[in-house]
């Protein structure tokens, strides 16, 4: 690719495609793009961020348009790059096609990617690899942000599978934490989930190339029967977990954590060594993100921010809390992601809540997904439906009025987990101002 080579990025500001615009900046490229706002931390760059979508927006002489699989492919700037024959390429197959360049090692599965590819990163970073890193997450050790060129042959990614975008990718080493039932707004049911991993692994894994995999997971555990080649399982019961010792709590992050030793031991790397990078291990942006704010009562209490939208990262999270704050008092605030996720998913959702160890369970207004949602859905689940078949769901209406109803009951060192994909980590903001 040419120094002068002239990249577009529609939906720039997603954490997947930001990290990919970083990629290409790196490698000497013109970068620009557009997102529904604006992003500092890339016009920082010199990157071109433009706000809202319009025609004008693709830049003169563009050699390649890269758009977000978030973003409808009815956008006007797609359609400008139709228009000019410009090549259009969506974010799994621009990032598909760097993947066949490196010796690539992806990180799949339905929870952990981002921790365990966070992990293995600086795994692989202190064993003297170098690796370039893609990742959906910030990390403090790469400066607060979600890329790190490299100047070996590896390449890490995080492999998403939402619309299958992990059939794209082409690794020569594979992470797959677990499978289970999500995004059922693009698959059918759990075993079209598993079938396309099922292909993704035959299919897209190099021959040479080799698989770690969660056995202490059912769906993960399926993929076995489909793929021929070397696999290496991991367990909480294997005795490397007993030497593991890490500073963010929950047994689901020790399972993530086993998944970057046993990559890491495959590629060589000694066991000590592997165990340091672990302990020093800071976590990741808003993974367990904790946080202690004073309030204008003089009340001290301590945020949690975490990702976990779905019934199982829930449980791990709130179970991860109790475990390391036992005797505290902790409330739980969920803001669901997504209409279709919320109805496909009422049951395990209402199961999540009920079997929380926790004082107070709080549950926002449903975050709407732009251009994910079905109106027929929206009219058949919402918040308040989900609390009512719950025995410790409490509706709690807009992020202002979360905010009223937690602060009227937070006691001094009370833990708050707030939850969610959507915008809910702007609570804290709305917690202080109430």
């Amino acid at each position: 690719m040419k120094n002068d080579y002239k990249i577009h990025f529609v939906g720039i500001g997603g954490i997947g495609v930001s990290s990919l615009a970083r990629y290409f900046l790196s490698k000497g490229c013109s970068v620009s793009g557009s997102d529904a706002s604006s992003f500092s931390e890339l016009e920082s760059l010199g990157i071109k961020v433009l706000e809202g979508h319009d025609t004008d927006h693709v830049p003169k002489d563009t050699d390649l348009l890269i758009y977000s699989t978030a973003v409808s492919e009815n956008n006007p700037e797609i359609k400008e790059a139709r228009r000019r024959g410009i090549t259009i390429k969506s974010y799994p197959q621009a990032l598909g096609d760097i993947t066949k360049e490196y010796h690539t090692i992806t990180v799949s599965g339905t929870h952990g990617k981002s921790t365990t590819t966070a992990m293995l990163a600086l795994v692989l970073e202190k064993g003297g690899f170098d690796p370039t890193v893609i990742i959906g997450t910030k990390l403090k050790e790469f400066g607060g942000t979600n890329f790190k060129k490299g100047e070996s042959k590896y390449l890490l990614i995080e492999a998403d599978e939402w619309k299958a975008a992990l059939l794209n990718y082409y690794p020569r080493a594979a992470i797959v934490t677990n499978i289970e039932e999500d995004h059922l707004d693009f698959y059918n049911d759990l075993d079209d989930i598993i079938n396309t991993f099922k292909s993704y692994l035959s299919n897209n894994l190099q021959e040479e190339g080799f698989l770690v995999l969660n056995m202490d997971d059912k769906g993960a555990r399926s993929v076995m029967n489909t793929f021929s080649g070397e696999v290496i399982g991991y367990s909480l019961n294997d005795k490397e977990s007993k030497g593991i010792k890490l500073n963010v709590p929950g047994k689901h992050n020790l399972s993530n954590a086993l998944a970057a030793f046993h990559l890491a031991s495959r590629m060589g790397m000694g066991r000590s060594t592997i165990l340091e990078a672990l302990s020093e291990f800071e976590g990741t942006w808003r993974r367990f993100e904790e946080e202690e704010i004073v309030l204008e009562n003089g009340k001290r209490v301590t945020i949690v921010n975490d990702y976990a939208h779905h019934p199982t990262e829930i449980k791990s999270t709130l179970q991860a809390a109790r475990e390391k704050y036992p005797k505290k008092r902790i409330t739980a605030v969920f803001q669901p992601h997504q209409y279709e996720r919320t109805y496909r998913l009422f049951n395990e959702f209402k199961e999540a809540i009920d079997s929380a160890e926790v004082d107070r369970f709080l549950v926002s207004d449903i975050y709407t997904v732009k251009g994910r949602e079905s109106e027929e859905i929206k009219k058949k689940v919402d918040s308040r439906k989900l609390c009512k078949e719950t025995k410790k769901g409490l509706y709690s209406g807009d992020l202002e009025n979360t905010a009223i109803t937690l602060k009227k009951d937070l006691q001094e060192e009370e833990i708050v987990v707030i939850m969610g994909a959507g915008d809910v980590y702007n609570l804290r903001g709305y917690i202080k101002r109430s």
